[in-house]
């Protein structure tokens, strides 16, 4: 008899939720349920009826466990659940997943696009790994659906946790379901699994303890009986000793059974002398006296794997113990009779205690002296094992040492543990095992051994976010430099808080260590650490406010780069030669791009794929900066996906959204641009996010749509825009074009001149915010521009960019044309119409405006160009423009296209109302609140006329008076049209 309950007791509530959600995610309707409570309470059980249910439902079950054999593993519970696709061999073709794919290698190398972990893999962020997990259940459920099991999570590491807490929230449209399992005492995985069902990602149950009748039932099914035929001192003795723990039950009952004081008779189930349980002394006897059962051999045994913990290989305990195969395989399937241990499911050659109370049992069993020995022996014999530790066997050495009392061998192995971490992209559990070893090593003689340690610790919690802690280290340095580590080691580590700085964007503090650094270094300086402290000085001089940063940084990074070379140092010379790049773009566009190539260069002599894909990128983002070319970046693409490189990827997706709004091509960066603005904020990639945004407020302006613009620009300034990059382009590239379009060239300048102020404040490297093309044409026409201020701002290479080229050189033909130099203003709007010739908006905007300045001036072909331009915004809808374009050819007498019939371009409220196209116009340019004469001024017609037209469109639309039919027609949007 086993004594234990073959059915789940009093949890139907639970069963009934876990039924449902399998149903749902056979569907596609993903969901998540969260298991929780005390040791016993019948977690496992539950897990196992799910996993058996799913199976029935013909669902792919992947089970992992958080409980390991050493602490804090980074991904074990995911890996081991992912791992069975490996062993199902179903031939899943993961180059389906594109990018995701090399993320993937970080659970399992054979997922590797190598197929091995003999390269490098690049570092992904956590929130990568993530999607490329979700999109691998999408993968899985084209043919089945699946439930992923993660059992006992209440000590994985962070990253597991981060994984659980994206997956929960984009499981809705998943062919999969996410059980998860923990204690619930208070961590990290119950502040996860809260903070998911309050914003109902998923399920909370927190399991109760069983009552008195739920335990009676319990009982009986252990001893297949009726419930009438347990004794009722027996179930009242249990359900009080027990407080209702089903694990503890089931023991108790195994207990009284085996101890012969509950034995079955020809009336049932009777008690045979005193009824006596001590509880939880009597869980600690019963897993006594069954060890005891074994010899002791036996005992030996599962000591030793109490010691590896709730899991532990076959291979270590032979190592250990000393005995054959035979012999140890004979004492585990004893065990397992004893229903102490069961084979692991998911791991061939691996045990598992049945319940982490028994572990923890046994380890009760054993004096500490020898509880230190075996942990010691057990070190011995791993280390013996895996001499290189790879893997979770190097954080589980660590925790033995640690037991052994072998503080700093075990210190050392938890550094070591943490910086393969970091090097994994896993930055919190990095910065638990570095923490752990840096507290351990705090006694340590060995100064240089805590220096170690300290300099892996510092990037570590930069990579984690918590700059406050790492600047706190500054006090350790100073305890390091007393003890009588030297100058050039701390100067090193000195060095390390000016990269947290640049990263945390404390530029001044940053410098402050750079400059200790050199002072500690003074003529002890190596090139290695030139370069170095050059690299990140750069970084940080060109955000300090200071009038020579950029001339600075490009000195800087220049000798650092140099410096690299000699050392070498690879991957300072890729981030450096790219900095020299971006800074000399903007004066010249060949010397940015040989800056670019020497970095692709290094990164390809010296096997870096990331460095070579930001390489590449820039260098096709150049040539699409410098002539419109869009095939170089769908190139830099392609290979970004093959090295896994997302960010990569998704900058280019960026760029190419952007490209597709400045060629017209609407529809497609429609079709883009709200997948990488998703994409990227579900990622957290905020830059790019940025970036996105933008884009898509450009594409609204550029159509016209205002009030698309603004949502975009207001969903910019929440992402948190102010002060990017991108900002100066949301007023430059977007707004002031959007006011163009409403022929409002007073706003336009307003917006221009915002684009160029925060330009200033914060550097940009796009050069597209109309300082160097729009505003030059502007201001040629208004007559703010001369030929001398013109060719002083066009010697900049950004002048030169296609985008800019486009109103550089129309401003050049209105310089021209009013010198008189018409030959010269001809050729130079035949260069502005070459370069506008993937640019359909800017190229008839530009033609209406040199338009306006060759019938004041009398030169060229203005009555061609306003035709070509009428007729392209009046097919885009732009009322506003394509009028104004009528009106100044009906100004030197030019035949003048009817548009009157073109009642298409009235919304249908407004056609039923009897509005037509002229008022229309006027309609339109109400929402602005403009005076008659300003409308009267963009439409080229008289005040007087407009005032008639307002006073029919309050008597068609019924508004009581002009305030209010400006309302009505703010509200009217482009969604509003046929």
């Amino acid at each position: 008899m086993h004594t234990r309950a073959p059915v789940v007791v009093g949890r139907d509530e639970e069963l009934r939720v876990l039924d449902r959600v399998l149903a749902d995610a056979g569907v596609h309707r993903g969901g998540a349920v969260f298991l929780v409570g005390e040791p016993g309470i019948g977690k496992t059980r539950l897990a196992r009826f799910a996993a058996g249910a799913a199976f029935d439902r013909g669902m792919r079950v992947l089970r992992g466990r958080g409980s390991t054999i050493g602490p804090i593993v980074p991904f074990r519970p995911l890996a081991e659940a992912l791992m069975s696709l490996l062993r199902a061999g179903d031939g899943l073709d993961l180059r389906e997943l594109g990018p995701y794919q090399p993320a993937l290698g970080r659970l399992a190398p054979e997922w590797s696009p190598d197929g091995g972990p003999e390269e490098p893999r690049p570092a992904h962020s956590v929130l990568v790994l993530a999607e490329a997990v979700l999109r691998l259940l999408a993968l899985v459920g084209r043919t089945q659906p699946s439930l992923v099991v993660l059992e006992d999570l209440h000590d994985a590491d962070a990253e597991t946790l981060a994984v659980v807490d994206y997956l929960v929230d984009n499981l809705d449209q998943a062919p999969a379901a996410l059980l998860v399992t923990t204690r619930a005492d208070p961590g990290p995985a119950l502040d996860v699994i809260r903070s998911a069902a309050q914003r109902q990602a998923g399920v909370l149950m927190e399991l109760r303890r069983l009552d008195e009748r739920q335990v009676s039932r319990m009982v009986a099914l252990c001893l297949e009986a009726e419930d009438h035929e347990v004794p009722a001192e027996v179930v009242r003795r249990l359900w009080a000793d027990s407080a209702g723990n089903p694990f503890v039950v089931e023991e108790m009952v195994h207990g009284l059974v085996n101890g012969g004081l509950l034995v079955r008779g020809p009336a049932g189930w009777q008690v045979l002398g005193e009824l006596r349980i001590d509880v939880p002394s009597a869980l600690v006897r019963s897993i006594a006296h069954r060890t005891d059962r074994l010899g002791p051999q036996g005992r030996e045994v599962l000591s030793v794997a109490a010691v590896l913990g709730h899991r532990f290989p076959l291979s270590v305990l032979r190592r250990v113990t000393g005995l054959d195969d035979r012999a140890l395989l004979s004492h585990l399937h004893a065990g397992v009779a004893a229903q102490l241990v069961t084979p692991d499911e998911p791991v061939p050659d691996w045990y598992a205690f049945r319940h982490p109370l028994t572990a923890e049992a046994l380890l009760a069993q054993i004096p500490p002296p020898h509880r230190a020995e075996l942990a010691r022996r057990t070190a011995d014999a791993v280390q013996r094992l895996h001499p290189e530790l790879p893997g979770e066997w190097c954080a589980l050495v660590a925790s033995l040492r640690l037991d052994a009392g072998q503080t700093a061998e075990a210190g050392a192995l938890l550094a070591e543990a943490g910086r393969r971490a970091l090097a994994d992209g896993a930055a919190g559990s990095a910065v638990r095992l570095l923490d752990h070893a840096h507290r351990l090593l705090a006694s340590e003689v060995d100064v240089a051994v805590r220096a170690d340690v300290l300099d892996s610790l510092l990037p570590a919690l930069a990579e984690a976010g918590q700059f406050e802690r790492a600047f706190a280290l500054v006090d350790a340095v100073t305890e390091l430099a007393a003890a009588g580590l030297g100058r050039v080691r701390r100067a090193e580590l000195h060095t390390k808080l000016a990269q947290v700085a640049n990263t945390a964007g404390r530029w001044t503090d940053g410098m402050a260590h750079v400059e200790t650094a050199r002072a500690l270094l003074g003529a002890d300086a190596t090139d290695e650490h030139t370069a170095r402290l050059d690299a990140v000085a750069a970084f940080l001089t060109l955000n300090l406010e200071v009038p020579d940063r950029i001339a600075s940084a490009e000195f800087l990074a220049r000798r650092a780069a140099d410096a690299a070379k000699r050392v070498p140092l690879p991957e300072v010379g890729c981030e450096t030669w790219q900095l020299l790049g971006v800074l000399a773009r903007e004066r010249d566009l060949d010397e940015a791009a040989e800056c670019f190539s020497r970095a692709r260069a290094l990164a390809d002599e010296h096997g870096l794929p990331i460095q070579r894909a930001y390489a590449v990128i820039r260098q096709a983002g150049l040539d699409w900066l410098a002539e419109g070319k869009a095939v170089e970046l769908a190139e830099a693409r392609e290979e970004a996906l093959l090295i896994g490189a997302v960010s990569v990827a998704y900058n280019v997706d960026a760029i190419l959204g952007l490209d597709a709004v400045l060629r017209g091509q609407y529809a497609a960066a429609a079709e883009r641009l709200p997948r990488v603005i998703a994409d990227t904020r579900r990622l957290q990639l905020r830059n790019l996010t940025l970036y996105g945004l933008m884009a898509r407020a450009t594409a609204a302006a550029h159509q016209g749509r205002r009030a698309e613009m603004d949502a975009a620009i207001e969903e910019f300034d929440e992402v948190g825009g102010v002060g990017s990059q991108e900002r100066p382009l949301c007023f430059g590239l977007a707004r002031a074009f959007c006011a163009l379009l409403e022929e409002d060239r007073v706003t336009a300048g307003h917006d221009l001149a915002r684009a160029i102020a925060y330009e200033a404040e914060t550097p940009t490297v796009y050069h597209l915010s109309g300082r160097h093309g729009l505003l030059l044409l502007l201001e040629a026409v208004s007559g703010a521009l001369d030929l001398d201020g013109y060719l002083a701002v066009t010697r900049s290479s950004a002048a030169r960019m296609r985008w800019n080229r486009v109103f550089a050189q129309f401003a050049l033909a209105v310089l021209l044309g009013r010198l008189g130099r018409e030959a010269e203003a001809a050729q130079a709007v035949r260069a502005a119409r070459e370069a506008a010739a993937i640019h359909p908006l800017a190229r008839h905007l530009g033609l209406r405006l040199v338009a306006e300045a060759a019938v004041a001036d009398g030169w060229g072909e203005p009555v061609a160009w306003l035709r070509g331009a009428e007729e392209y915004f009046h097919q885009a809808g732009q009322a506003a423009v394509a009028s104004a374009c009528r009106g100044l050819l009906r100004q030197v007498g030019a035949s003048v296209p009817q548009r009157r019939t073109g009642s298409d371009q009235v919304p249908r409220e407004l056609r039923a109302l009897g509005v037509t196209v002229r008022e229309f116009e006027v309609f339109r340019l109400l929402a602005g609140r403009l005076g008659n004469k300003a409308i009267a001024t963009r439409l080229h017609i008289s005040p007087r006329t407009v005032e008639k037209h307002v006073a029919s469109l309050i008597t068609k639309t019924a508004q009581p008076d002009r305030e209010s039919l400006s309302a009505f027609a703010a509200s009217l949007g482009p969604a509003d049209r046929p």
